[in-house]
């Protein structure tokens, strides 16, 4: 097989007219000749940090949408499904990704789960990390996202980064605002990398302590402006990364969209790429072609160095995607779940008070960092309930594996006026959350996510819409394309209700996050990030 064009050598910073042939998926040669193909060719797309589970689709259907935006490998962070199912669920990435031409490079889950504060599916202790480092599968040690256990020397903590250094696997970093002396002990204690940074100050700081940094745009969370123009410095330690995609996005774009915006902004098209295809390769010594002779043969075609567009993608030299056809064929699997709470009733969602003040949770624009609002309290017949004129809306987390009395919170900014929304994506335990304008609303849809074992649903006055996700309750069994659809009809829905967030159900995922200051609400209360303890809601 030949290729023709104009080959990109990111090492040498050189465009040159020739050919690249192709043997037995590897690369054979690269030969410099005239040709009047002006189509370019480069090493194909990664993303450096992402969870697959946020697409709601299992990795072989993953796969059949990033294709066609010329991503050839993910380094894949599967603890969504490992709070949900442990173990097994790395399991079933791992062998899902490998029914299909397509790299996926999955880490061992550092933080499951999260933390002690709230009620996860499954435990993966230090014991476990062992095991799965020793797997030739597991390429790395996933973000870790207890910085405290970290900075406050954790047994159990050190022992799962220990067991990474022996395996000579890299450790990534999750630190959110982490900045002077903590940063410099989290960095010393072997963890390279942070998708974390949300100020160009806090980006560079970490740089200068020599950590690696990705630019991340996801679906909620999106930093690439803050961080961007570290790039032109610092282009050899930064990447790009999702983090947290949906499926209406995927569809759309990935980390091409980022290469055409920041080659928009006046930046090197080599020191671009360098960030988009070579530096995840190094980091994590993947087994992926960075189109040099010998090379497994992940590379693409794409019509130019502006907007990226991908018209061809080759994976071992297997043409994935051509002009508009994905060459990638359906997969069989079988349907994991765990899922085992009852019903609710309204009355579960009453909250008894007499306070005049309470604590608000401020949910952020494109952030996943919140604030802490103390605001005047709606109280009707001794129950604390939501107020749409100042859009402090009742929020619920309800534990999807014991049948637990469900945790109550506000929270600002989802700006609904009828209705509720919930999702049994909530990062990262994934127990049921939802927010909504009255307690009738929210057990509308909370049963609605219980009785299909799982989900992202809308409530209004005279309708009901759900996304089912019977796989661990938060990936779909369909294809991307229906998924994609079914979901931007429900986001759509949501907005009809009132939100006025960019992506309501991401968003809403997140409010659960613990380890992301400030104010977030697990299945066991409300819980400062800040001070890594349970707060009150009344004040």
């Amino acid at each position: 097989m030949i290729l023709q064009g104009n080959i990109v050598d990111i090492p040498n910073k050189r465009i040159y007219k020739g050919e690249v042939t192709i043997t037995a998926g590897k690369i054979a040669s690269i030969t410099e000749k005239e040709t009047t193909n002006n189509q370019y060719i480069l090493p194909g797309f990664v993303d450096a940090h992402i969870h697959i589970e946020s697409s709601m689709l299992v990795p072989s259907e993953f796969a059949k949408l990033a294709v066609q935006h010329g991503t050839v490998a993910t380094v894949s962070d599967p603890h969504e499904i490992a709070n949900v199912l442990g173990v097994p669920g790395v399991e079933f990435m791992i062998e899902n990704g490998k029914k299909v031409p397509f790299k996926f490079n999955f880490g061992a889950p550092s933080c499951v789960p999260a933390t002690s504060f709230e009620s996860a599916g499954a435990i993966i202790d230090s014991e476990g990390i062992k095991k799965l480092m020793e797997n030739p599968d597991i390429k790395y040690l996933a973000e870790m996202m207890n910085y405290p256990g970290v900075l406050f020397d954790d047994e159990e903590v050190l022992k799962k980064i220990a067991h990474a250094k022996q395996n000579n696997k890299p450790v990534d970093g999750h630190a959110p605002g982490v900045r002077g002396e903590d940063i410099t002990k989290y960095i010393a204690a072997g963890i390279s990398t942070d998708h974390e940074c949300f100020t160009f100050e806090e980006g560079l700081e970490k740089l200068q302590k020599d950590m690696k940094i990705l630019i991340r745009e996801g679906s909620a969370a999106k930093n690439f402006e803050a961080l961007i123009d570290l790039m032109p410095e610092h282009f050899e330690n930064m990447m790009f990364c999702s983090d947290d995609k949906h499926p209406d996005d995927l569809i759309i774009s990935h980390i091409n969209a980022l290469c055409g915006r920041a080659v928009a902004k006046n930046i090197d098209v080599f020191k671009v790429l360098q960030a988009a295809c070579i530096n995840p390769v190094k980091h994590y010594n993947l087994d992926v072609g960075l189109l040099q002779v010998g090379d497994a043969a992940d590379c693409i075609v794409v019509e130019d160095l502006k907007d990226f567009k991908t018209l061809q993608t080759y994976i071992d030299g297997e043409l994935v995607y051509d002009f508009g056809k994905v060459n990638i064929k359906d997969v069989a699997f079988k349907n994991l779940n765990n899922f085992n709470t009852e019903k609710k009733t309204i009355s579960d969602f009453k909250f008894d008070s007499s306070a005049e003040k309470i604590r608000v949770i401020e949910a952020l624009e494109g952030q996943l960092v919140t604030n802490e609002l103390i605001e005047e309290a709606t109280i009707e017949n001794g129950n604390l309930v939501s107020n749409t004129a100042t859009d402090i809306l009742k929020m619920t987390v309800v534990n999807r594996y014991n049948n637990d009395k469900p945790a109550i919170a506000f929270i600002k900014n989802f700006g609904l006026k009828e209705g509720a929304i919930a999702s049994s994506v909530g990062h990262d335990s994934h127990n049921i959350i939802a927010v909504g304008v009255s307690d009738e609303a929210i057990c509308k849809a909370v049963n609605l996510i219980i009785e299909n074992k799982g989900g992202i649903c809308a409530i209004s006055d005279s309708e009901e819409h759900i996304v089912a996700l019977p796989v661990a309750g938060i990936m779909s069994d369909q294809d991307g394309a229906t998924i994609g659809k079914d979901y931007a009809d429900l986001d759509k829905m949501a907005k009809q209700l009132g939100s006025t967030l960019h992506a309501p159900y991401m968003t809403l995922s997140f409010m659960a996050l613990l380890v992301i200051p400030d104010l977030k609400l697990s299945d066991k209360g409300l819980f400062s990030g800040t001070d890594f303890k349970f707060t009150s809601l009344e004040v």
